[in-house]
């Protein structure tokens, strides 16, 4: 049975890094979403379309997230490493204290991931970019909201310590191989 595996954690935790890593090492890995879609809002003269129009971002999100998901399903990979889940979706919002239908909290209770990584913040690593506008405080707050969205619906989070992106990696390969 093929293991659906996403790795969280705030903006700036590390999780393209360890994502990268595993892809060098072989493994089947679905990419952020959410840089492509902050870039094609840019092509349309939208800065920072999550902060503009908060609701639309996220419909948008969550299509891929779901897209992403159903593709996973065809991939001859007996595990498959997701770069943010369906969760993250509502846990940002809620961050934002903005209101979502329901339909947020189905999907992510719909498709389920069989582990959850995460990544905690860690000033030391922690950098903005252009598409990165969160302070590390307010990355440590939505670190926050993430658990919190992952918890609700019942699933245990898995921490990863601190350390080189080798050492982070293999933390989880040796976890899962614990768990399978």
């Amino acid at each position: 049975m093929q293991q659906k595996i996403v790795i969280i954690g705030g903006p700036g935790t590390g999780k393209s890094s360890v994502l990268n890593e595993l892809i060098d090492r072989g493994y089947f890995c679905m990419p952020e979403i959410s840089r492509e879609v902050t870039l094609m809002a840019k092509k349309k003269g939208i800065d920072q379309l999550f902060l503009t129009e908060p609701l639309l971002f996220s419909n948008l999100l969550l299509e891929g997230r779901e897209k992403q998901f159903l593709e996973a399903h065809k991939k001859d990979s007996d595990l498959v490493f997701f770069d943010r889940g369906i969760p993250d979706v509502h846990a940002y919002l809620d961050f934002l204290k903005t209101d979502y239908p329901d339909n947020f909290i189905k999907k992510s209770n719909q498709y389920q991931y069989q582990h959850v990584f995460m990544l905690p913040p860690w000033k030391d690593i922690y950098i903005s970019d252009n598409e990165r506008y969160e302070s590390f405080e307010q990355a440590v707050e939505i670190d926050l909201y993430l658990k919190k969205a992952y918890q609700e619906i019942g699933y245990t989070i898995i921490t990863v310590p601190t350390g080189t992106v080798k050492e982070r990696t293999n933390f989880i390969l040796e976890s899962l191989k614990s768990e399978l």
